[in-house]
């Protein structure tokens, strides 16, 4: 055989046992873009007997909506997805490249464990392959998509990557084998239950749930324009925003942000806060908008979500918006018993390191610890900003300032029900110790927002 015809022979060998795979890329990518990269690697499996075509997963790079992206798809029809040491290597060659250029890297994983047979061997590639994920992290986007059943420790990396997709009736994650877990646990559960997004619903890891790649391939292009072009011309810059002054509200606030361009990130983990993507007047932020009305009280999940949120706006240069309605820790024993005050500690750190704008905007309550933490200026708030509404108090009520001091028989509750009575609650006297930027009537917050977001540009 001559060999064109071998070429042919081989490629068609590799088309074929990554057909459905093929499928996913294609659909989620431009058009003919998708350039293959060491696509003829076979090492062979000793104890399978058998070869794992390219490896059992694709690589390669191509663009989506005219964005360049690298992209690595496992391919469960080799060896269920099995990871080996070649597979990892191949993998991180690629990653290597993305690194290189500073192109986002898209991960397209579907595996049941490692490979058989390769003993710590296989263990020392997922070593390299987590490290070298884990040293991309603030430099190059990766998006991850569940695309299918991923257990064992290449789960892992839906721990690192910037966004992870679970797909609708499709997408399972798990440490290890969902049977193990169930039969550890004298359980019959199955593996959505387990690992789908829903299942997961406490470990922060969904960032979107989709029903297909048509969706994915949307909002990978929506989050890289704002990552990728971080100030764009805008025809709303001197917008108000009447519904605020009606209700303020999660609905009404949104209002704020340019027109379609919200992106909301971790719906389902810790809802009280929500975290978006957005632009204000044109300029790409990373905005935290506490959604209880009645005050969101601060418990080890909530806080995780904006440490995580705020982390990845110190990653990427964004500046960092709160919409504040916070009160303190959630006075119950299981929040004091919880990691609460450690993520805490580390929120601090990380909001520390945000060199772009932080800017807070006080539209309910902040309360103790809630101002201490999302609206101080001694804790790194450029502007801070409150509507003529807002409650700044050391305490929520006179009741909670009687139950704080319930222990001091020197206390005169006469006293401290005149000093923390609603009236005095009013932001003018945060105003007057200069700690308020301004007290804004609740319309006017986007002229605000964007005057103070085009003064901090860098």
């Amino acid at each position: 055989m001559d060999k064109i015809s071998l070429l042919q022979k081989r490629k068609q060998q590799l088309s074929d046992a990554g057909k459905e795979v093929r499928k996913d890329i294609n659909s989620l990518i431009d058009e003919d873009s998708f350039v293959e990269l060491s696509c003829f690697s076979f090492s062979k499996n000793e104890f399978y007997g058998e070869e794992a075509q390219g490896e059992g997963v694709i690589t390669g790079f191509a663009t989506i909506s005219d964005y360049p992206f690298y992209i690595i798809a496992q391919n469960a029809a080799v060896l269920s997805g099995g990871v080996s040491k070649a597979n990892c290597e191949k993998i991180e060659k690629c990653l290597n490249q993305a690194e290189k250029s500073s192109t986002p890297a898209i991960w397209l994983l579907s595996s049941l464990g490692v490979q058989l047979g390769e003993g710590v061997s296989v263990l020392e590639g997922l070593a390299t392959l987590i490290l070298k994920a884990s040293q991309l992290k603030g430099s190059v986007p990766q998006y991850l998509v569940v695309n299918g059943e991923v257990y064992g420790q290449i789960s892992v990396l839906a721990g690192i990557c910037d966004f992870t997709y679970f797909i609708d009736k499709k997408s399972a994650l798990a440490a290890t084998s969902p049977l193990i877990i169930s039969a550890r646990d004298g359980k019959n559960i199955n593996k959505f239950e387990l690992g789908g997004a829903s299942g997961l619903k406490c470990a922060n890891l969904a960032t979107f749930t989709v029903k297909d790649f048509g969706e994915i391939k949307q909002s990978i292009t929506e989050i890289t324009e704002i990552l990728s072009v971080p100030v764009i011309d805008s025809d709303e810059l001197n917008v108000s925003v009447s519904e605020l002054d009606k209700a303020v509200n999660v609905k009404s606030l949104l209002k704020v942000f340019d027109k379609d361009t919200a992106i909301e990130l971790g719906a389902s983990y810790a809802p009280e806060i929500k975290c978006y993507l957005a632009r204000v007047g044109g300029i790409a932020v990373a905005a935290a908008v506490f959604a209880d009305g009645n005050g969101v009280e601060l418990t080890a999940s909530s806080v995780r979500k904006l440490k995580d949120f705020a982390e990845f706006a110190s990653y990427y240069g964004l500046p960092y918006v709160t919409f504040v309605n916070a009160l303190g820790i959630k006075a119950d024993i299981a929040t004091n018993n919880s990691l609460v005050l450690k993520e805490i500690g580390e929120y601090v750190s990380i909001l520390d390191c945000i060199d772009a704008a932080k800017i807070s905007v006080i539209y309910g309550k902040a309360v103790g610890l809630g101002y201490t933490l999302f609206a101080a200026k001694s804790m790194g708030y450029d502007y801070s900003y409150a509507f003529a509404n807002a409650k700044i108090a050391l305490f929520d009520s006179v009741q909670g300032a009687e139950i704080e001091y319930s222990g001091d028989k020197k206390a005169n509750k006469a006293k401290l029900a005149e000093k923390y009575a609603d009236e005095n609650s009013d932001p003018i006297n945060a105003a007057k110790g200069g700690y308020i930027d301004n007290i804004i009537q609740p319309s006017f917050v986007k002229q605000y927002l964007v005057a103070s977001l085009q003064m901090l540009l860098k």
